[in-house]
């Protein structure tokens, strides 16, 4: 079979079988916990299917292979250390707390300790996070499409999004999760496809000279160039311990001892997967011995083969990564833009029809996306930018509010202008829209932090100050 008529044959056999799901889950969606939270009754193993499938995007495997093809052992810091801290993070401190908390959002709760404003404000950041999140994953599948299937970039995305849209929109989450659940499956046995494939065409024991040869002196140093590695491991801890992602498959799953469940299982993956991810990246170095690769490496490692069964799993696998991010991402920002903006500008809007309100949101979600997506082309830089907004923004306000008995309104005002403020700005100085030198990412990130910090902690004194204040009133 003709390499691209492969491609063709496996994208369309995944293709039905996604929109089977989505047909088959559609008369489930009843109510808006129906919809975007799966009736609150996910067992552990979907808990952890759905969570492992939703991290290991685009960046998981392109992203990450190319790191570790430039950089060695130390790619590891990019994307395999923040995802297992994030999650252990979740499992030993905050799963029990965010299972008690008497929220359907994450800007409910906002609203609990910093008032209505903070909330509005949280929302729009959140939709923001999401539809840029979503727009990374779809600048994967455009240039994956195009060097694959010979189709145009934006008809590659037009692709991506389309098949994503129509099954999130049938859906709803509980389709979310069973397709991720096929997907991590597709993820894992294209993993293993990959190994063997580049282990049968070059040899580990090479690369210590190849790096050698090339001046990579921290090749297999852990610690290696550090100082970046670690901000870039903290902005992304940060931005995914108070994305919404996480907090909605707690919420979802049945009682908190199988969210804990899905968690545990899902460090565990993550370890093994990245370290696999990151060994076949340096194996590339082989391959390609030259050192300076255009494009994904994957991509080169793919057509070494073409019209193999190898090569087509591959394909499928890279693709499931991609969309299971995707859906997501989609997902939970239209559940912040239906719960959080439009049920808040519509108090009195019919509960009927929320389902229906709740699809809408979903297709705005993904459209947005897709407008971003077809004006930015960088995948890691769009990532970090937004985990940026995230860490910056909500972070420090965002882990506070989880342990606040009373409500602070300044202290979230102060912080999230504050932290959210620089980020934004930053985003559109590194866009090239506001032509100020600014710090790039990853290094702008302690200044981001150290911002919403000191508007949190002012915002607590003014706070103390006015209750103070008005007592001896």
């Amino acid at each position: 079979m003709p390499s691209d008529m492969m491609f063709y044959f496996m994208l369309f056999a995944y293709i039905l079988l996604l929109l089977f799901v989505s047909v088959l889950f559609k008369r489930r969606m009843q109510t808006l916990e129906d919809f975007f939270l799966a009736s609150r009754n996910l067992p552990a193993f979907l808990v952890f299917l759905s969570l492992a499938a939703s991290w290991l995007g685009a960046t998981s495997i392109l992203v990450s292979m190319d790191e570790a093809y430039r950089q060695g052992v130390s790619s590891f810091w990019v994307m395999g250390m923040p995802a297992i801290l994030t999650v252990l993070v979740f499992a030993f401190f905050l799963a029990r707390h965010i299972r008690h908390l008497p929220i359907v959002t994450l800007p409910d709760l906002v609203e609990m300790r910093y008032g209505r404003t903070v909330r509005h404000l949280s929302s729009v950041l959140i939709v923001w996070y999401m539809i840029l999140l979503t727009s990374s994953q779809m600048v994967a599948v455009g240039s994956f499409l195009r060097e694959f299937l010979g189709t145009s970039y934006v008809l590659g995305l037009l692709i991506g999004t389309s098949i994503v849209l129509i099954y999130s929109i049938f859906g709803g989450f509980f389709s979310v999760v069973v397709t991720d659940g096929f997907q991590f499956f597709l993820i894992i046995v294209g993993a293993a496809s990959i190994f063997f494939l580049m282990s049968s065409a070059s040899s580990f024991k090479d690369i210590p000279f190849l790096a050698a040869e090339l001046g990579k002196e921290g090749y297999f140093q852990f610690f290696f160039d550090i100082k970046r590695n670690f901000l870039i491991c903290l902005s992304f801890t940060m931005a995914w311990i108070i994305s919404p992602i996480v907090w909605q498959r707690i919420q979802a799953a049945r009682t908190e001892k199988k969210a804990q469940q899905g968690l545990y299982a899902a460090a565990g993956t993550f370890f093994l997967y990245y370290v696999c991810i990151v060994f076949l990246g340096m194996l590339s170095l082989s391959m390609f011995p030259s050192g300076v690769h255009e494009g994904p490496i994957l991509s080169a490692v793919m057509l070494l083969k073409p019209g193999t069964i190898a090569s087509g799993i591959i394909f499928v696998a890279v693709m499931a990564a991609v969309m299971s991010t995707m859906d997501t991402a989609i997902n939970t920002g239209a559940m912040s833009l239906t719960r959080d903006i439009y049920q808040e500008i519509f108090h009195s809007g019919k509960k009927d029809n929320i389902v229906s309100v709740s699809r809408w949101a979903t297709f705005i979600v993904g459209a947005c996306a897709f407008l971003v997506a077809t004006k930015f082309q960088s995948i890691l830089i769009m990532l970090g930018l937004s985990s940026e907004i995230m860490a910056e923004g909500l972070f420090i306000p965002g882990i506070a509010m989880i342990f606040l008995k009373k409500k602070y309104p300044m202290a979230g005002i102060l912080s999230l202008v504050l932290g959210g403020g620089y980020a934004i700005f930053g985003f559109f100085c590194q866009a090239r829209i506001i032509p100020i030198n600014w710090p790039e990412w990853p290094f702008s990130v302690p200044y981001g932090l150290g911002l919403s910090m000191v508007g949190f902690v002012a915002g607590i004194v003014v706070e103390k100050i006015r209750k103070e204040t008005s007592t001896n009133l």
